[in-house]
């Protein structure tokens, strides 16, 4: 059976609108009992990040757009085009992939002309279009490489040149940095950054580092269980996180509750205060360096907000120790070594948390 394309509405004697370009996709998928349900749209130059926990759908959600995981209901819809319409080796949809999936019996040189060759671009036009995105690259001295003599830094590389090479109106990539150490990951992660501001086209970045999605996305989509929980410019969503998954992403203590003037009476337990004068259902949010541990209740302190813990845990944060405590209220607290070690904290010591009303920040929920 032929499909046939669906005809524009038009009125005699008014020219048809231009078709809308970038992105325009509703995303469900059925997975057993998991369901992906995500609206997604972005303009050409645009680099939005899906942002969330371990099965939450982001995943599902690329290889959706890739066309590898089939729609149960939806759209998808580039430039105007409907590519659920289009077969996913025929879409202007380039792909870099965590474990980089070079051919390791092709040099770099022909992995990156490989995609032009496909879409029928001659050898000698393909290979030479290759060396320009290897020079690009910082990676011309390697073209005749095997991908087995390749760096992870280096590998990754080859991998982008070869998605840009067919000039896709669309860039997805999957955990692009996950497999790099940390040294190659920051420089890797400054090269990637100049080459999707470079970018024309719509790029989607999968990833659960917060730093990465920082760095390179221009916007955040942030998804759990399926769903779109928050969405916006990384600075907005870091500083009015609005889940426990996303307050903890940034580095805050979040919580909600309802605002009564400068106090947010908590719907788990006691009241914050804030310098912030709001009504109604609101969050409050702070970060763990502005709490202060005491092993007696504080006296004559500043602090506005005292709560009395107990310490659930100590871990390594950086280069200080990162405090999880219960009680009054559960919240992580940030101390150094010195101050740790002063406190003589361990699984279970009673503590009293304070922070000051300064240090917290309360917005409408």
């Amino acid at each position: 059976m032929t499909i046939m394309p669906e005809k524009p509405d038009k009125t005699p004697g008014i020219p048809s609108a231009p078709a809308p370009e970038g992105l325009d996709a509703h995303l469900v998928v059925d997975r057993g009992s998991f369901r992906l349900d995500i609206a997604l749209a972005a303009a050409p130059g645009d680099v939005v990040a899906l942002l969330g926990p371990n099965g939450a759908g982001k995943t599902t959600a690329l290889r959706a757009l890739a066309g590898l995981a089939p729609l149960t209901s939806g759209r998808l819809r580039l430039d105007g085009a409907d590519l659920l319409r289009t077969r996913p080796e025929s879409r202007p949809v380039g792909v870099v992939f965590q474990d980089y999936l070079l051919f390791p019996h092709l040099t770099a040189l022909d992995n990156v002309a490989f995609g032009p060759r496909c879409r029928g671009v001659g050898k000698a036009a393909a290979r030479a279009g290759a060396a320009e995105w290897l020079e690009r690259m910082g990676l011309a001295e390697h073209a005749g490489a095997k991908p087995r003599h390749l760096s992870g830094g280096q590998a990754q590389r080859v991998a982008l040149a070869r998605a840009l090479a067919t000039r896709p109106r669309l860039l997805l990539l999957d955990e692009p940095l996950a497999a790099l150490d940390a040294r190659t990951r920051l420089e890797v992660r400054a090269q990637l950054r100049r080459h999707l501001a470079a970018f024309e086209a719509v790029a989607v970045l999968v990833t659960h580092d917060p730093l990465d999605a920082m760095v390179l996305a221009d916007r955040l989509v942030v998804v759990e269980h399926g769903r779109v929980v928050q969405e916006g410019t990384p600075s907005g969503i870091a500083r009015h996180p609005r889940t426990e998954y996303v307050a903890r992403l940034v580095g805050l203590n979040l919580y909600r509750g309802r605002a009564e003037g400068h106090t947010v009476r908590l719907d788990a337990g006691p009241s914050v205060s804030t310098t912030e004068h709001l009504a109604g259902p609101a969050f409050v949010a702070f970060p763990p360096g502005a709490v202060t541990l005491h092993r007696d209740r504080p006296t004559g302190s500043s602090a506005r907000n005292v709560w009395h813990c107990a310490v659930a845990g100590l871990e390594t944060h950086g280069d200080q120790i990162r405090a999880e405590l219960t009680g009054e209220l559960s919240l992580a607290a940030d101390l150094t070594t010195v101050a740790a070690a002063e406190l003589d904290l361990h699984p279970g010591s009673p503590v009293w948390a304070a922070v000051k009303a300064t240090q917290t920040h309360a917005y409408p929920a």
